[in-house]
């Protein structure tokens, strides 16, 4: 097949999104696939471009505001080299974050009548509101930690959640933003912080505990995960360094246990309407009931990434669990 990979644009997490496609990208063309290499911030690359780009590595912060409006500039400047739809069979999205995860490059994707992987443009956005992805993960059963949404008082955060709390922006991913609020006079920087990057805050009450993670493959659930981060919560340089945190595949839960996250995890996925695949995010607290925190409809897939490492618990390699995506792309654009 022909395979078109996106990735890069022009969110914070554009150098999670080159690490994703340096995975993908040469795992597709092992798998006997032509795969067009595309940038959506500034269009196809091709051999020494394409090598340059994916052999960088996540910086230990996200790029800066600074950085993001440099890019967009030569983006504006410099057309991207056009590709002809009609000659793509799969779109791969190995995109992160913005307009990549939130529905609005799938929603195009869909009036071009593209198949692609991931989740449709309406779950995509569900998903990335975490808001309306709890509201949802209550009605499913689902349980998730209590939260309510800026503007919001110290002494009404403190009344209704109790502290510390978790403070984020509501449509953003890989902890970008995110701040653990321990006492009322740190509130309101913790919520400057997080609008930098949207509008919408979240204050959730903290879970402190175990963090586990399930990854979802055609409806069926891979082997739990747990992460063991450094700090108090899993970051952005926990998640993309070399040895930011420890993953174990299959964590060390009791059989029940695990069947139980499952079978949550399951539930948090259909409730969103997500598609082939996704991930989805628990922590244990200490009297061992399970809270979910969030979904990803487009999991990474770097060389630390955590949906490859349990298809490698299930005894999947990385080429394998690529195929299993885009079959599950090719399967939706037949139903539609």
């Amino acid at each position: 097949m022909k395979i078109a990979v996106l990735f890069g644009g022009m969110s914070e997490e554009r150098d999670v999104s080159i690490a994703s496609a340096a995975q993908i990208i040469p795992a597709l063309r092992s798998l006997g696939h032509e795969v067009l290499a595309v940038d959506t911030a500034v269009g196809r690359l091709e051999g020494a471009a394409e090598r340059k780009l994916l052999e960088s590595r996540v910086a230990p912060l996200p790029p800066s505001d600074h950085a993001i409006a440099s890019l967009r500039s030569v983006a504006l400047n410099n057309p991207a080299t056009a590709i002809d739809p009609r000659q793509i069979d799969i779109v791969f999205l190995a995109l992160h974050g913005g307009a990549g995860e939130d529905g609005r490059v799938q929603a195009m994707l869909d009036l071009a009548g593209l198949a692609y992987t991931g989740s449709n443009h309406i779950a995509s956005a569900t998903a990335m509101d975490k808001d309306l992805s709890k509201r949802l993960f209550r009605a499913a059963g689902v349980p998730t930690a209590d939260w309510m949404m800026s503007p919001a008082s110290a002494e009404s955060v403190g009344k209704q959640l109790g502290w510390p709390v978790v403070v984020k922006p509501n449509k953003q991913s890989s902890t970008v933003g995110l701040s653990v609020v321990r006492e009322p006079g740190k509130l309101a920087a913790a919520i400057e912080q997080a609008q930098r990057y949207d509008d919408e805050v979240m204050i959730e009450k903290f879970v402190p505990g175990r963090e586990f993670t399930v990854g979802i493959l055609a409806g069926e659930p891979l082997p739990v995960g747990e992460i063991i981060a450094p700090g108090e919560v899993f970051d952005y340089q926990s998640k993309y360094q070399v040895g930011g945190a420890s993953e174990v595949f299959p964590a060390d839960i009791p059989p029940d246990e695990a069947k139980a996250l499952q079978s949550q995890a399951v539930a948090a996925h259909h409730a969103l309407k997500l598609g082939a695949y996704s991930r989805v995010d628990f922590r244990r607290d200490a009297g061992g009931a399970y809270w979910c925190l969030e979904a990803n409809s487009l999991p990474g897939m770097t060389a630390t990434s955590l949906l490859p490492q349990a298809a490698k618990a299930a005894g999947m390699d990385f080429p394998t669990l690529l195929a299993k995506i885009c079959a599950g792309a090719v399967g939706r654009k037949v139903e539609r």
